[in-house]
């Protein structure tokens, strides 16, 4: 990454980005897995179990590791975004904005994404380590490693330093509580908040902290009851353009 950046968007994947969960190609491979892939989904991003036991649960789960055709498979059958959002990442890049996946989802994940040109490229991806291939597919793509959800905020700021992007400069986004920390570093040093498809567990990590949200975008499920597919695939993440710009602007 040797190219100058003016600002940086540090974004999480499942459910900010996508309307899917990070352990959905583990339960399109092992159906049976499902219902207990979602309880410990819910109780790490709940901030009931840190992201490392749910790994470790994960870990006991898995009759055999989930193997690159596997998770080509899946990535055929199911891979999905919102509405524009490989229009933004290269909207990003083409205005000089570093695109940063982060995220609890897997390494493994995100090598076939790229492999498979299913997303523009992107710099950088933070995700977690359970599942990584060995074989390099995923281009110039910097991998960093994840193993709790308050690495993202390490992991933004490690990036940022790097390319010496000041946090002003700085967008996250978020969806659930998994988000909290990354929110709350952003708050302690000035970056810019977005809750995307905000989820209870993230308004209620916020409000205990007393970290305002700056935009809460697409809908939001801290004032609705029932999620709507339908909805949300309706919102275009083209949107944040505007607001991303009016940042780097400043």
């Amino acid at each position: 990454m040797n190219r100058r950046y003016n600002a940086m968007v540090s974004s999480d994947w499942n459910g900010c980005l996508a309307p899917c969960g990070p352990f959905d190609f583990i339960s399109f491979t092992y159906p049976g897995l499902k219902s207990d892939l979602s309880a410990i989904f819910k109780q790490y991003t709940g901030n009931i179990i840190s992201l490392g036991e749910a790994a470790a649960q994960i870990r006991k789960l898995l009759p055999d590791p989930i193997s690159p055709d596997q998770m080509d498979a899946y990535l055929d059958e199911s891979f999905t975004t919102y509405t524009g959002v490989p229009e933004l990442i290269e909207w990003c890049s083409s205005h000089n904005i570093l695109f940063m996946i982060n995220t609890t989802g897997m390494i493994g994940y995100f090598q076939q994404i790229f492999a498979n040109n299913f997303l523009p490229p992107v710099p950088v991806v933070s995700a977690h380590p359970l599942i990584r291939y060995l074989r390099n597919t995923s281009g110039s793509c910097r991998f960093y490693e994840l193993l709790e959800t308050r690495d993202k905020s390490k992991n933004t700021d490690r990036v940022a330093r790097s390319l010496a992007i000041p946090v002003a400069k700085i967008i996250l986004l978020g969806d659930s509580g998994g988000d909290g920390p990354h929110f709350e570093w952003g708050k302690a040093n000035g970056a810019f908040l977005v809750g995307s498809m905000t989820k209870p567990s993230l308004d209620v990590y916020c409000r205990k902290k007393d970290i305002d949200i700056d935009l809460r975008f697409g809908l939001d499920y801290s004032r609705r009851e029932k999620r709507n597919l339908l909805e949300e695939s309706q919102v275009n993440f083209m949107n944040l353009a505007t607001t991303i710009e009016e940042i780097v602007d400043q």
